[in-house]
């Protein structure tokens, strides 16, 4: 089994926290967003995943060596393709052709989800779907009788379905999708002016191929600030009875947390209330703050403030008492 996971994007609705690391790499509950969906995917599939290929923009060696170390942390191998331009889903996945053999699961990065179900791999392909209110921003797909996918259509503008696509897919065969996606370039076939992989998907089921849903218990976006805030809300949740969210070498004084709360590798909280739902990286200092649902990265500083609804990159100094901030990285603020 092999995992294909797209992340060349900019990150662009999560600045300033993406211009000095790609947003998969953000962390949540104390890992980066990428590191919990390799492991959710690896859960699902129950199985020994063999490669991990991480399909990125030029980020920087720093960036590319955390990505080997989150595949050796599910027993994979790492390797790395670049995407040199935003041509489409279809084009971000062909840039790792040479990872596209046997059994894969492509991932993209934005996404994270919970799952009460194993993997049939068994099956020609699973779309992993969820149902939601509003399609429209989505692709989408129809089931006929027998419960099997019939239409892929991508962002209808009229109702369709209202089971989206969320970015998590299986095939049994990877060289018969990396055929398929090559004809897509081959012959400039596009839609919304990029390389599509609903386009791929729908030939392969006019060809025979047929193509499940794999329903999950919740998806969680990471779109932007708001929505990570919220996403690190529901791990922490997820995660409070699995394990002790706070690190022994944390050094924690006159302080209250409140769980579920994440505390990382000795993190210093003074003279604070820390919680509920907030995640603090390793090596911050917090004292005489008040903060909730939040997350706070590592190396930062933190003083004199009242805090929710927030990110705060690493290497932040904050002074102050604004109650609802988005700090990228090396910022220093006081009031």
């Amino acid at each position: 089994m092999r995992i294909i996971v797209p992340m060349a994007g900019m990150g662009k609705r999560m600045r300033p926290h993406t211009l000095t690391v790609p947003k998969p790499l953000v962390p949540i509950a104390g890992k980066p967003i990428v590191q919990r969906l390799v492991e959710d995917i690896a859960k699902v599939c129950q199985e020994p995943i063999e490669e991990v290929a991480f399909i990125i923009g030029h980020f920087g060696q720093a960036v590319e060596q955390k990505l080997m170390e989150i595949a050796a942390s599910v027993g994979a191998r790492g390797t790395i393709s670049y995407q040199e331009e935003p041509l489409g889903t279809a084009h971000a996945i062909l840039c790792a052709q040479e990872s596209l053999e046997g059994q894969v699961v492509v991932a993209f990065a934005d996404t994270l989800f919970k799952a009460d179900f194993t993997l049939d791999t068994s099956a020609d392909g699973t779309i992993w779907v969820q149902q939601v209110e509003d399609p429209r921003p989505f692709g989408v797909v129809k089931l006929n009788e027998r419960g099997e996918i019939t239409d892929f259509v991508e962002k209808p503008d009229t109702f369709i379905s209202d089971l989206a696509i969320i970015g998590i897919y299986y095939f049994k065969d990877g060289a018969y999708l990396r055929e398929e996606l090559q004809y897509l370039l081959d012959n400039n076939i596009k839609d919304k002016g990029e390389f599509q992989l609903t386009n791929a998907l729908e030939n392969m089921k006019n060809k025979g191929t047929v193509f499940v849903p794999g329903k999950i218990s919740e998806w969680l976006d990471c779109g932007n600030k708001d929505a990570t805030v919220y996403t690190n809300q529901r791990y922490l949740e997820y995660l409070k009875d699995e394990q002790d969210l706070v690190n022994a070498s944390a050094k924690i004084t006159n302080s209250i947390i409140i769980q579920p709360s994440y505390i990382g590798e000795n993190a210093v909280i003074n003279n604070s209330v820390v919680g509920p739902h907030v995640s603090i990286g390793k090596n911050t200092t917090v004292t005489d703050t008040v903060i909730s649902n939040s997350i706070v990265q590592e190396n930062t500083v933190v003083k004199s403030a009242n805090i929710t609804n927030s990110m705060l990159g690493s290497f932040v100094s904050f002074t102050g008492t604004p109650s609802d901030l988005s700090l990228g990285d090396y910022n220093v603020l006081k009031e």
